[in-house]
């Protein structure tokens, strides 16, 4: 069986790395459980969740990673780091084309249709989401 290989996806000074499945020799490196459904988009409870953590983590510590990782790292990761980019800014279809560029073959259709018709939801609220002046994007 012929695994996907991880990849770094770097945009505004915020950094993933998406992956499968993490073994349990490498689960300590993963600190936050946000599951959900395998090849669904996620439910609103996990996105508030999802940016809330990256808030929190690119505030504490600039420049860092964050790892996320689903069963085959082809849907429900590459999601959430979409979500991310379109939330600091990107377009809906160029956050999905720049994730594709290293990650082929990621999202399901039904994903798809859930990030063409997603809005961000902290730059409503508020300018920007992460503002300071370390990290160049806009969840706060």
């Amino acid at each position: 069986m012929h695994h996907v290989a991880p990849v770094e996806i770097c945009y505004n000074n915020m950094r993933f790395l998406i992956t499968r499945n993490p073994t349990n020799n490498t689960m300590n490196k993963f600190t936050e459980d946000l599951p959900y459904n395998d090849g669904d988009p996620p439910p609103d409870e996990i996105v508030d969740n999802w940016l809330d953590l990256l808030k929190s983590k690119f505030r504490e510590e600039p420049g860092s990673c964050v790892a996320v990782h689903c069963m085959a790292g082809l849907g429900r990761a590459p999601v959430l780091v979409a979500l991310a980019l379109i939330e600091c800014g990107m377009k809906n279809e160029d956050a999905v084309h720049f994730i594709r560029q290293k990650r082929r073959g990621a999202f399901s259709s039904k994903q798809l249709l859930f990030l063409e018709h997603y809005r961000p939801k902290m730059r409503t609220r508020s300018r920007s989401r992460f503002r300071d002046s370390t990290v160049h994007c806009c969840i706060q």
